[in-house]
């Protein structure tokens, strides 16, 4: 299985306020995708455990014990990823993004993250 990739930043910033946001989402689903292989290697920790046919109920107790402290330790981190998500979905609402073109098509006009209508001089002689 490969590894999702970030894009990489050079140590000049130059993220705008839209590329922070997406970036923000990215690493809350890196997240999620960690919390997800926990899970998955405490479900295969537990299939091994189980093949090895224990015989005393310490042991099982053990290790249920060391499966709810990882489960808890998880429900956590998942708690504290849906308040970042609430905030980053509130940044993303408060903010416009656009893709850089200009509205009035004329296509020797890039912009910023900004409302076209203000940056153009196209708008701006009428």
């Amino acid at each position: 299985m490969s590894l999702p990739n970030i894009p990489n930043i050079t140590p000049l910033i130059s993220l705008d306020r839209c590329d922070t946001i997406n970036l923000l989402l990215s690493s809350i689903a890196l997240e999620e995708i960690s919390l997800s292989h926990l899970l998955n290697a405490e479900g295969e920790k537990l299939q091994q455990f189980l093949k090895q046919k224990p015989v005393c109920i310490d042991d099982f107790l053990n290790m249920n014990h060391s499966i709810n402290k990882t489960l808890q330790t998880i429900v956590k981190s998942q708690m504290l990823l849906v308040l970042k998500l609430e905030e980053v979905v509130s940044l993303a609402e408060q903010s416009v993004c656009c893709d850089g073109t200009c509205d009035c098509n004329d296509k020797h006009h890039q912009h910023d993250c900004n409302e076209c209508s203000d940056q153009c001089d196209c708008f701006n002689d009428e």
